[in-house]
Parts: structure tokens; C-alpha cells; sequence
């Protein structure tokens, strides 16, 4: 597998972990069928990508970004969805997040 097939491996395993954080959420402590189920989906697809992704990319950047993506993501989707606080000091917590992304994929 070619590095830039790896890293898009890596964003997509990234977007599905915010879509699985959701799920959990609507899942309501795994009680609404559905929910569950898709949760559970999306967990296991973000895990293969990611153990895929991990063949080729460093592991530690490699879940660093993940785990940015994964965080940067839910939040943002929280703060839309469920109207979630949004304060300048997390504003600035998410930027700094996503500026250690862009850190870690370009060295």
C-alpha cells in the first residue's frame, strides 16, 4: 500500500470515529437498538482502517492524527448537533489540536 492510500485510510478511519462517538451518543448507553448497531459498525470500520493505515504509517503519528481528527471532529458535530458550549478557550483548544495535526503529517 502506497503512503498517501495509507494517510486517506487514516482521515477516513478519523471521520468514522466522530460518526461512531455520535452513534454512542444516540445509542444511549447501548439501549436503542439501532444505534447500537450502527455504533458497533462504525467501530469495527475504523478500527480496520486504522490497523491498515499502521502497516505502512509511523504508529505514533499516525494515532496522534487519528485521535485529533477523532476529537477535532466529535466536538465540532457535538457543538452542531446537540448544542454543545463553544467558548473562545475551546475554540482555541481545537485549533491548537488541529494545528498539531498538520504538524505531525508534515514532518
Amino acid at each position: 500500500m502506497s503512503p498517501s492510500l495509507a494517510w486517506l485510510m487514516l482521515v477516513i478511519a478519523g471521520v468514522l470515529d466522530v460518526g461512531w462517538a455520535i452513534s454512542m451518543k444516540y445509542a444511549e448507553g447501548y439501549t436503542r437498538p439501532g444505534w447500537s448497531m450502527a455504533s458497533l459498525v462504525l467501530l469495527a470500520a475504523f478500527v480496520v482502517l486504522l490497523g491498515r493505515a499502521l502497516k505502512v504509517l509511523e504508529v505514533g503519528v499516525a494515532y496522534s492524527v487519528w485521535t485529533g481528527i477523532g476529537a477535532a471532529g466529535t466536538f465540532i458535530v457535538g457543538v452542531a448537533l446537540f448544542g454543545e458550549t463553544l467558548s473562545a478557550m475551546k475554540m482555541i483548544g481545537i485549533a491548537l489540536v488541529l494545528t498539531g495535526i498538520a504538524a505531525l503529517k508534515l514532518a
